[in-house]
């Protein structure tokens, strides 16, 4: 379970389609839906601290992200990394896009702090869990894909020490 700091900030794509999917999995192990954050493909994690995200920061996000056409995505598969099974987003390339373009611009707040190579989109369903449990999670959803989404937006959430927040939202072009 990841640990956060009040203060960091996250740009993520919020995917209403899939929470009567996987909330109910989200909700037990997923350490971010337990702190407000719904359903989302990130985009970049962490980004700047918030005392950093300033007007200017908001303005440059939203050139960043109107450069950017709406998409849609599919998710009909899982995916794995070790202890954490997600849904896959078809196509990936423009979530890799959008993630390039901030981190182009900002490079100092690199994707998950630089700790991957290769940043793979992704919409986790449950952290820490074990490959059995990976599978019954995997059986309970395969039924229930496709999940379909338009990408309109990108949001910026803030957490405050207790809870996740959408602080802004960018509309893609």
């Amino acid at each position: 379970m990841a640990e956060f700091v009040p203060g960091q900030t996250a740009l993520v794509v919020h995917v209403p389609e899939a929470e009567a999917v996987v909330s109910a999995w989200r909700r037990r192990f997923d350490s971010s839906a337990a702190l407000g954050v719904p359903a989302h493909v990130t985009v970049l994690y962490p980004f700047l601290d918030a005392d950093r995200v300033d007007a200017e920061v908001v303005a440059a996000l939203g050139e960043v992200f109107a450069a950017h056409d709406a998409f849609e995505a599919r998710f009909s598969t899982c995916g794995r990394f070790p202890d954490v099974i997600y849904l896959a987003p078809d196509p990936d390339g423009p979530f890799r896009e959008l993630t390039e373009a901030v981190a182009a611009r900002w490079p100092e707040a690199p994707p998950y702090g630089g700790r991957f190579e290769d940043v793979m989109p992704h919409l986790t369903v449950a952290e820490g869990v074990a490959p059995d449990v990976q599978d019954m999670i995997e059986a309970d959803l395969a039924g229930r894909l496709p999940v379909i989404t338009r990408v309109r937006a990108v949001a910026l959430e803030t957490y405050d020490g207790a809870l996740w927040k959408e602080t802004a939202s960018f509309p893609l072009g």
